[in-house]
């Protein structure tokens, strides 16, 4: 039986549908791959979907996956080599099949696209990442479609995004998208894998990703990709976070995109939060990969989780890892709970001669002083640790 809440959500999706302008699709390399290399009918129906978004003055920012695997099937490869070189050269020689597969479809529709190959490093410099972002929006005026993919080709651990659904979140914030579709080969968020249990549920909204939305992901792995629903879960809540609403549904059904975009209740829909980051505090919370953590006393805890205060040299008790001035830093308890993360305005080796000083004793200690705040109120974003670790902030 329906209830009054239901009415209100489906009505709620509809409208968050129709506002959406600018929309980044998450394309999984389960749903664009399979045993025999690309699976070119469901990138064509994909593609037909997209300009048919495109007609109606949507536009659209392509993440697309499956260099990879396309790679291995062109080469004859049964599994992904172990070595990072082979890696590389697998996704060198599926990013080429892959983008092809996907200019050739769009051409049949009159429909111009162009590639950007990226990595996290190019995020977490904010002069590139404007970059990024013009070139994106200049594209757009040109009525160009973008497709989006780590340049896995060049990219080592500690510049990887980790998975293509982080990507694409990151890449919502980025171009100020209002909607992001993930595209997989399962229904959505279901309370168990429904390749196993037969009595599985499809869960149709989620209001809040809380730690039991996490557990029910957590036993849904991926298969082709690097990424789980985990990952896509936790897209998801970036983009809330940000204001943005996220649908996860199945990209090998024909017309799906058509059917999301007529809000039509298909998938798993996430809700964006009333409570929302500003841009730049979203790059620093989820962009900017955290370099090392500074650990700080009960007073300092206080004053900046319950008193909304900047981080003084006077409140640090350890500072942890090497990083440099406006790197990303985690700030610590001394029991090891994160509890913020920030921007650094001193780099781990001045912190280090600093730590426990007032202030006015900066410059005596260095022989100059950048600022008085070690991390700005401006530039800390408070969170909390969820049970997969990391911070997601509130």
């Amino acid at each position: 039986m329906k209830t009054v809440r239901d009415k209100d959500i489906k009505e709620s999706r509809k409208a968050l549908i129709k506002r959406a302008r600018r929309v980044v699709i998450k394309v999984g390399s389960g749903v664009l791959t399979g045993k025999d290399g690309l699976n070119r009918k469901i990138i064509r129906d994909l593609a037909s979907d997209m300009c048919a978004l495109r007609k109606k003055s949507i536009e659209v920012i392509l993440v697309s996956s499956g260099a990879i695997s396309s790679g291995l099937s062109k080469i004859g490869l049964t599994k992904r080599p172990d070595s990072i070189s082979g890696k590389q050269a697998v996704a060198a020689v599926g990013q080429a099949s892959l983008i092809m597969a996907w200019e050739k479809v769009f051409e049949r529709h009159g429909q111009k696209v162009a590639q950007i190959l990226i990595t996290r490093d190019d995020f977490n410099h904010r002069g590139r990442y404007l970059n990024a972002r013009n070139t994106i929006f200049t594209l757009l005026a040109w009525k160009i479609v973008p497709i989006i993919n780590e340049n896995d080709t060049v990219v080592v651990d500690e510049i990887k995004f980790g998975d293509n659904d982080n990507l694409s979140a990151m890449v919502t914030s980025l171009v100020d998208a209002q909607f992001l579709v993930s595209l997989t080969d399962l229904e959505g968020l279901y309370d168990m894998d429904p390749r196993v249990h037969e009595d599985a549920h499809l869960i149709p909204v989620v209001d809040k990703v809380s730690r039991e939305i996490f557990r029910f992901a957590g036993s849904i792995p991926g298969f082709l990709g690097t990424g789980g629903m985990r990952s896509k879960i936790r897209a998801a809540q970036k983009a809330s976070l940000g204001g943005v609403p996220t649908v996860i549904a199945n990209g090998t059904k024909p017309g799906i995109i058509r059917d999301i975009f007529r809000g039509e209740e298909v998938g798993t829909f996430f809700l964006p939060q009333d409570v929302t980051l500003c841009s730049r505090k979203r790059w620093i919370a989820f962009t900017k990969a955290p370099k090392g953590g500074i650990v700080i006393d009960p007073g300092a805890e206080r004053a900046i989780v319950h008193g909304g205060k900047s981080l003084l040299p006077s409140g640090i008790k350890d500072v942890r890892g090497a990083f440099g001035l406006g790197d990303s830093v985690v700030l610590l308890s001394q029991e090891g709970q994160e509890l913020a993360v920030g921007m650094a305005n001193y780099d781990a080796g001045e912190l280090r001669k600093i730590m426990g000083l007032k202030t006015s004793e900066i410059e005596k200690a260095l022989g100059y002083k950048h600022d008085d705040e070690v991390i700005h109120r401006d530039n800390l974003v408070l969170g909390s640790s969820f049970e997969e670790g990391g911070i997601a902030c509130r």
